[in-house]
């Protein structure tokens, strides 16, 4: 915390009513998210067709598995760079301007998509996206917190408001963009896209002076002059190599799409692994701590693998909704875009339900550990159930799209098992050094999921489908299983959390 305020003066600079009984500064966050994720979901609802439609039909004709491999990537790379934008607003800039550049990175890159042009191009937009994302979505989440004293009782109501936000910009997005984008023209989308990130701009400038008053403009531990000498070095000189890397790559066939996915397939995996090491080995960690640390691998682990099921809504479900699934329904022709809102729309309408259970069950509800190996069953079933049309009517007949709408369904009632529970979690397990990264690390598994989901779609074909979800969906229920028969243990090494 800077010298010259404390957080209770933080809090004081924000009006504390004015939004649903909450500080005025919801409002700001509350839509600024809103249009974020708005852009952001629209874009990922058409972004897959755009790879691999053919030229003619107005895409880049990429190769369909392809598509879905660098789909996986562009999700997987997102969640990394979260570490960079929540590192670049606590040491340089503060939480605020993390937000307010990474807005203009995302509309720069959706404006890229927005140009017909070529595929250089989609990658430049790619980049702006991925880096623009990771300053702006963990640090506005950062600055709710900083709105509400420590022991304000409306904290928790607050962040449940705030992801409505999330999950409303997330269901209206594909309805809009992709109807425009699929319907007319993919680059018309993109520019919808591009002006919804705009709008929250707007909204998060004219309104964060009177809102948010000094929350999100401190730096909380900021660089000194020597490490500002030493990072700009590192930083410089990372670029440049960075810079060689790519050129001499592409110069003589090195870079390749396979190349990439395999490396950033290969950085999932260490990164995470590497804060584990670096958490357990470290002097500051008790061994109260450790043993927390211990507890929480299999979590992780179990994470890593309901999101490689759970994502793959946005890639092989995509790609399975545009070519396997009978549009005309009810007298009404579906665009496949339209199935990128069922996740938040059965996300908004279940999680009061769930909220409503863990409560009414009290002390009766499963552990932490139990709860996880529900998210991974469900996980399982879901992909157990999208195989059977194939079972039932062959991989030549269109399927009715209740299946994939089930499909959807079932996988969020894993989400709401493991997802805010795995939050939850994360901040009772995390040593008290590491917080702030253990926090990373809960967002790195689902960066983990999609890098090993680059690989998965490659052996996705619709003739081998029912292997390929029977395959997955079975090793997620296994894995269920065992983690649920070792829940006691995984219990005593939390060492008293809950």
């Amino acid at each position: 915390m800077s010298d010259k305020f404390s957080r209770q003066d933080i809090v004081n600079s924000v009006p504390q009513k004015g939004f649903f009984g909450h500080p005025k500064g919801l409002f700001t966050l509350f839509f600024t998210e809103f249009w974020e994720r708005f852009s952001y979901y629209g874009m990922r609802a058409i972004l897959v067709y755009y790879m691999y439609y053919e030229l003619s039909q107005g895409g880049l004709g990429l190769d369909q598995t392809i598509a879905l491999s660098i789909m996986s990537i562009y999700g997987s790379l997102v969640y990394m760079s979260g570490i960079i934008g929540g590192w670049l607003a606590d040491r340089v800039f503060g939480t605020s301007k993390a937000v307010f550049y990474g807005g203009i990175l995302i509309m720069a890159g959706h404006i890229a998509l927005a140009i017909p042009g070529s595929l250089p191009l989609f990658f430049v937009s790619m980049v702006l996206i991925v880096l623009g994302t990771g300053l702006l979505k963990p640090n506005v989440s950062s600055v709710v917190g900083e709105i509400y004293a420590e022991n304000d009782n409306r904290r928790d109501a607050g962040f449940s408001i705030f992801y409505m936000g999330i999950n409303l910009g997330a269901f209206i997005a594909p309805l809009i963009v992709g109807t425009v984008g699929m319907d007319i023209n993919f680059h018309l989308g993109f520019s919808i896209a591009a002006v919804g990130m705009f709008l929250g701009l707007v909204l998060f400038v004219a309104t964060k002076k009177k809102n948010l008053g000094l929350a999100g403009t401190i730096v909380h531990n900021p660089l000194s002059p020597a490490e500002k000498s030493r990072t700009l070095k590192i930083f410089s000189i990372s670029a440049v190599v960075i810079a060689a890397a790519v050129y001499f790559g592409l110069q003589y066939g090195l870079l390749t799409f396979d190349s990439f996915i395999a490396i950033v397939g290969i950085f999932g995996l260490v990164i995470p692994t590497a804060y584990f090491v670096v958490m357990y080995r470290s002097k500051k960690t008790t061994e109260v701590e450790r043993s927390r640390i211990l507890a929480y691998i299999p979590l992780f682990i179990a994470s890593v693998m309901f999101w490689a099921i759970q994502e793959q809504g946005s890639t092989i479900l995509a790609a399975y909704a545009d070519t396997r699934t009978d549009l005309e329904f009810a007298g009404i022709t579906i665009s496949p875009a339209w199935f990128q809102s069922l996740n938040p729309l059965f996300i908004i309408t279940l999680a009061p339900v769930f909220a409503w259970l863990w409560v009414r069950l009290g002390s009766r509800q499963p552990s932490i550990p139990q709860k996880f190996s529900l998210g991974l069953l469900f996980a399982g079933i879901s992909f157990l159930v999208i195989l059977l049309p194939a079972y039932f009517g062959g991989t030549d007949a269109l399927v009715n799209p209740l299946w994939l709408v089930l499909s959807y369904l079932i996988v969020v009632l894993g989400e709401l098992c493991l997802s805010p529970v795995g939050l939850s979690a994360t901040t009772k397990l995390a040593p008290a050094a590491f917080s702030a990264q253990t926090m990373s690390l809960w967002f790195l598994s689902n960066a983990a999921a999609q890098a090993i989901n680059a690989q998965l779609v490659k052996f996705y074909t619709v003739e081998n489908e029912m292997m390929y979800f029977g395959l997955i969906g079975g090793a997620s229920i296994v894995l269920s299983i065992v983690l649920f028969l070792f829940a006691p243990t995984i219990q005593r090494f939390m060492k008293g959390v809950r």
